[in-house]
């Protein structure tokens, strides 16, 4: 009887390599991102601050300016030498859409490189999960996009790429339905339906463009961080108080997702104790939208909720301010857990509630407890008050994609994103 041997292919575990290709897409980000920081800048000053030779410097710009993203300005005359001419980044060069997809609601966004709004669109979901609810998600990307091809249309009819759609849901991901707690109103799995579904692949194969889901704290950390009060900014925690309670976490430059893209539910930590014979509650049973509703009296689920918040917090009545001086004790704590933990630039917060409200909040903050982010060399606050905006998590989601094309990534370096 004859023997033969079997071989079993085994996983390796390796470091992805780079090549070329990998080290040019990383080069173009920087360039990029070198003109959406600064504005208008000549070739030479590019080269200067992001240290690569002129040449590599002249082929990014000249590859960005037959792409229609990049255009020239009038040259400027220095002091010597030849006038520069500087470049700036046309913000019509490319679009981008973002959705929010949330217990009672979709809101989409589309955009332009600057973040600028061009399209704006809500509806209400439908109970029943995915099964009803895709349908309207489809057909509020199909309005966004009519909107789109009109602004283009205004434009003499030139066409511009979209480069994806970003999705944003509130977390966390994967949990099992038995460690749901028993509070509905309170439940953080309350979009376990949506979760399970193949969400990403239904909206790429319908719509025709890579459809990419982060959790809703982190598509607002990311529209913070390209336009708003973290731009330049390369390690800050934003704290989001949604229906929820999250926190999107930027590393070096980069949202860090973790594992299951869960990183960053702060709300399901435990609150700070108001005596030894309380039993523990989580930290988002006091901060957050939900608990707000509960505490005035409002309906989650009304279609003007952020307005009823608008008209409440103009009221400023006594169950409004016990709540945000309560929900401002218990943030204290959690920035001082945030600081230790990732030592950031900042702690942004924002979120989907009426501006005078979050300031108020911010307010009882105050004073922050010790910790390692109580340094004299401090260039900023270790507070930070972001954007307090219902749209605040579409529009993160629409820079979604903008970031996965433009942003300098340390895995754009890798051949897995050339």
């Amino acid at each position: 009887m004859e023997l033969r041997t079997v071989q079993v292919k085994r996983a390796i575990v390796a470091t992805a390599g780079t090549n070329l290709g990998g080290a040019s897409a990383h080069n173009r980000r920087v360039v990029f991102d070198a003109l959406r920081l600064n504005g208008a800048l000549s070739r030479a000053e590019i080269a200067r601050a992001t240290q690569l030779t002129p040449q590599t410097v002249s082929n990014i710009i000249d590859q960005f300016v037959q792409d229609g993203l990049v255009a020239a300005d009038e040259p400027v005359r220095g002091a010597r030498g030849q006038p520069a001419t500087p470049y700036r980044i046309l913000p019509g060069g490319a679009w981008s859409i973002g959705i929010e997809i949330d217990r009672h609601r979709v809101l989409g966004v589309g955009v332009d490189l600057a973040g600028a709004t061009l399209s704006q669109r809500h509806c209400r979901l439908p109970t029943g999960g995915p099964q009803r609810g895709l349908a309207v998600v489809l057909d509020l990307i199909a309005d966004i996009r009519k909107d789109l091809k009109n602004v283009a249309r205004n434009q003499r009819g030139r066409s511009v790429p979209l480069l994806g759609l970003g999705v944003a849901m509130p977390g966390p991901f994967g949990m099992s339905n038995a460690a749901a707690p028993h509070d509905p109103l309170l439940d953080p799995w309350v979009m376990r339906e949506w979760h399970s579904f193949p969400l990403m692949a239904e909206l790429t194969k319908a719509t025709g463009l890579e459809a990419r889901l982060q959790n809703d704290a982190s598509a607002a950390a990311m529209a913070e961080k390209m336009y708003g009060v973290a731009r330049g900014l390369d390690n800050f925690v934003y704290l989001f108080l949604g229906y929820g309670l999250g926190a999107g976490i930027v590393i070096q430059g980069e949202i860090y997702a973790g594992m299951a893209g869960n990183a960053g539910e702060i709300g399901q930590l435990p609150a700070m104790a108001h005596g030894p014979t309380e039993p523990p509650r989580s930290l988002e049973e006091f901060v957050s939208i939900l608990s707000l509703c509960r505490a005035i009296g409002l309906d989650p689920s009304s279609g003007d909720l952020f307005e009823q918040m608008q008209v409440q917090g103009d009221l400023g009545g006594p169950r409004l301010q016990k709540w945000a001086e309560q929900a401002g004790h218990h943030l204290r704590q959690a920035v001082q857990i945030l600081e230790a933990l990732f030592d950031p630039q900042t702690v942004v917060l924002g979120g989907q509630v009426p501006a005078p409200l979050l300031v108020e909040i911010a307010r009882h903050i105050e004073p922050l407890l010790p910790s390692v982010s109580a340094r004299r060399d401090r260039d900023r606050p270790r507070l930070t008050l972001g954007s307090a905006d219902l749209w605040a998590v579409a529009q993160g989601a629409a820079m979604e994609p903008i970031a996965r094309t433009f942003d300098p990534q340390f895995r754009a370096i890798f051949k897995s994103i050339e």
